[in-house]
């Protein structure tokens, strides 16, 4: 049986900044329809760390390779469209439109990279995000004046109307009601059929319960990386970021 090329590697990628080095010759490695977690305390090189697999800014040193094909030296906007979706840490929509019209410039992308964009099909592609997040009743209302949690979902409809083969969630649930974690989690799921998720994440038992490798970052480095139990009960995972709560729950 042929051996499956992964979707997304990362070979020696660093990332300082002045004298600190957010990202420190990372070796990663993910494969396609993949559920992973990224995990970790603060400052530990994580949203350094996607953004240099969006192309948000370039690497020090080392490479970025998406389907087999080295793309470190593209600029974000290719690597959209190559299928690389990244919903940011503190929300990015477009304010004064409305929750439609945010959704339907992510689907108008992704139409005009197949080389086709039809009105139909505009509004089908949206409308169809929308309904997938929940949000297809608030489709007329302006952006800026929903709810913080509505927000953080509106820009999950924008990365799901690119398409993409590959989303990324930086700190996805933040903001979000009880009701609403548990809708995520449905989603990402339905998600994962037909594209592959990596997501940071500090709701731990979400991401004990989605991922399916957990990946851990201390210091600009992966300190472990393996299924949710294996990180659960490793010590070293466990004195740097889990601490008492790995036994808590």
């Amino acid at each position: 049986m042929a051996a499956v090329t992964p979707l997304l590697e990362t070979r020696g990628l660093s990332r300082s900044f002045g004298g600190l080095k957010a990202v420190d010759r990372v070796d990663f490695t993910l494969q396609p329809g993949e559920i992973r977690a990224i995990i970790g305390p603060n400052g530990a090189g994580k949203t350094t760390f996607v953004s240099l697999v969006c192309g948000r800014f370039p690497p020090s040193a080392g490479k970025v390779i998406f389907d087999g094909e080295d793309i470190t030296a593209l600029p974000a906007h290719r690597r959209v469209r190559k299928g690389i979706a990244y919903t940011f840490q503190i929300t990015s929509i477009f304010s004064r439109l409305t929750v439609f019209d945010n959704v339907a410039l992510s689907v108008q992308r992704a139409l005009l990279s197949g080389g086709g964009l039809a009105t139909a099909s505009l509004k089908r592609g949206a409308i169809e995000a929308l309904e997938r997040t929940g949000l297809a009743d608030r489709a007329h209302e302006t952006a800026g004046n929903l709810a913080y949690g509505h927000q953080r979902l509106l820009e999950v409809a924008m990365g799901l109307a690119l398409r993409p083969r590959l989303l990324i969630f930086d700190e996805p649930t933040q903001g979000l009601s009880d009701g609403e974690i548990e809708g995520f989690v449905t989603l990402v799921r339905q998600i994962a059929q037909d594209a592959t998720v990596l997501l940071i994440e500090h709701n731990m038992p979400l991401v004990m319960a989605l991922a399916q490798t957990i990946t851990v970052f201390e210091r600009g480095s992966i300190l472990a990386e393996g299924t949710p139990s294996e990180i659960r009960d490793d010590r070293a995972v466990q004195d740097a970021y889990l601490g008492a709560s790995a036994d808590d729950d």
